[in-house]
């Protein structure tokens, strides 16, 4: 680690605080993943204060303030805590929700009264327990980041190579089951694999705040790709980023390291549900505000040429009332097509071009098509089940089953294949 941090354009206190940020990011990110996927991200967080009375036992027990010997102790209190909730489940009369609840309540009950009990014997050597309450990053030292790295390895190691059967389990329970997998005992790996990354993330942002730090990446990478295998390494490297940022802005500015990193992954997971591609929020409106400009152009091009078919050109207005849509709507679709060189205007009569003639049939042909399916689609011999591209149906379904589709519209049923 010396050289790592001799590497670092940060004083030494600084530099560790960064190494010890980005460790934590890694491995919580990765780890959290399957916290996050599994739809019990709480469970970090009662592992991460059931961690706080190991803390306290383990000082009792030796009466020192070894930090190895003190994470032992958080690390075998979240094991403990996290086999009372499977057994809690397990009754079958408790919900998984109220299971959490109930260890972690008694947990961190457990803890403060234990931090009080110690607080009030005087013990010079007691000075400083409570900063796994609330992690206190500028006390890392150099060993602490060897011991947090040989962690955050090991658990990835571990992760790499029981990849396959963890993603069978995660996503699918019942055939993990069925190809002889053992199911509970993968469940239950998966919570010790939180329990690393809480051992790891308690001296640097403490009982209360763990949890961010399992969720916070996993839900930050989410947005952003859907495979596993791509998942969990980004998820380590938004909370890597995530870690050094926070350090960062925190020795700046002299405020709490934990807080700060909490704050920025919060603020990246906002960025990422607003803006990533496919799945933002901003991303989804401007889509379906594209769609819906899309269908309007659309419907005005058709009720243009039904009406041309019906009778003389019409004007703006009439159209508009023919059409039954505000005038402002048909006039935007109006430039739109015009624009498009889809409108042919005769004063303030309006008919189509030859491109706007051609597109209209066009559209005219995608509807009809899509009620011929709705009425007849079942009918075809499709080899599987999907479902069709309503905006384009013939692309989707392919031109020989789409003729076929029309030919079962014209007949009114039958087979066709």
């Amino acid at each position: 680690m010396g050289r790592l941090i001799d590497l670092l354009p940060l004083n030494y206190s600084d530099a560790v605080v960064a190494i010890g940020a980005a460790l934590l990011g890694i491995a919580a990110g990765a780890l959290g993943v399957f916290a996050v996927l599994r739809q019990r991200s709480l469970v970090g967080d009662a592992l991460a204060h059931a961690a706080l009375p190991g803390v306290c036992v383990a000082f009792l027990a030796t009466g020192a303030k070894d930090a190895a010997t003190l994470l032992v102790g958080a690390a075998c209190a979240g094991l403990v805590g996290a086999l009372l909730m499977v057994a809690i489940e397990r009754t079958g009369r408790v919900r998984p929700d109220a299971a959490i609840g109930v260890v972690l309540s008694s947990f961190f009950s457990l803890g403060i009264v234990l931090l009080t009990h110690i607080a009030s014997t005087n013990d010079a050597d007691q000075a400083g327990l409570d900063t796994y309450l609330f992690g206190q990053a500028a006390g890392l030292l150099e060993r602490d980041l060897t011991v947090m790295a040989v962690l955050a390895l090991v658990a990835l190691a571990v992760v790499a190579l029981a990849f396959r059967p963890l993603k069978t389990t995660l996503f699918d329970p019942s055939f993990a089951g069925a190809a002889g997998l053992p199911v509970r005992a993968l469940e239950v790996f998966m919570t010790m694999l939180l329990i690393v990354a809480v051992v790891i993330g308690l001296r640097t942002v403490g009982a209360i705040l763990m949890v961010a730090m399992l969720v916070v990446p996993a839900v930050a990478a989410r947005q952003l790709c859907d495979r596993l295998a791509l998942l969990i390494p980004l998820a380590a490297a938004i909370g890597a980023a995530v870690g050094v940022a926070g350090a960062l802005i925190a020795a700046r500015a002299e405020v709490p390291t934990g807080p700060v990193i909490v704050l920025v992954g919060v603020a990246v997971v906002a960025v990422a549900v607003l803006l990533a591609p496919g799945r933002g929020v901003l991303w989804r409106g401007r889509k379906l505000l594209r769609d819906r400009r899309r269908a309007l152009v659309e419907g005005v091009l058709v009720e243009l040429e039904t009406t041309n078919d019906a009778g003389p050109p019409p004007t703006a207005r009439e159209l508009a009332l023919a059409s039954g849509r505000r005038r402002r709507e048909v006039g935007r679709a109006l430039a739109s097509l015009d624009r498009a060189g889809m409108l042919a205007r005769d004063g303030e009569r309006l008919r189509l071009s030859a491109a706007g003639a051609a597109a209209a049939r066009a559209a005219l042909e995608r509807r009809d098509l899509w009620s011929a399916w709705l009425e007849h689609g079942w009918r075809l011999d499709l080899p599987d089940a999907r479902e069709p591209d309503p905006t384009d149906l013939r692309a989707s379904l392919g031109d020989e089953r789409a003729d076929a589709l029309r030919r079962l519209a014209a007949a009114g049923g039958g087979a066709a294949r």
